[in-house]
């Protein structure tokens, strides 16, 4: 075995756990309504979730819809 590879690999788990653990205290703290990036994917920047309001889901399903209704007339006409 090599213990080099196994200790990188218990280093890079244990820095996933202590980023987890910090997420999930500072939920807390913020009231949860915002999302943390990792340094890795954004520099640390937070922004707030989108909430789609009840008329744009119907809009979006609706959408949807009509395209997975075209994808299928497609795909049997082919």
């Amino acid at each position: 075995m090599d213990t080099r590879k196994i200790l990188t690999e218990l280093r890079a788990e244990r820095n996933r756990i202590e980023q987890a653990i910090s997420a999930i205290e500072g939920l807390g703290k913020k009231g949860g309504n915002t999302v943390r990036r990792s340094s890795a994917s954004g520099g640390g920047k937070q922004r707030r979730r989108r909430h789609l309001s009840a008329a744009a889901r119907k809009r979006l399903s609706e959408m949807m819809k009509q395209r997975w209704a075209e994808r299928r007339k497609k795909s049997r006409a082919a």
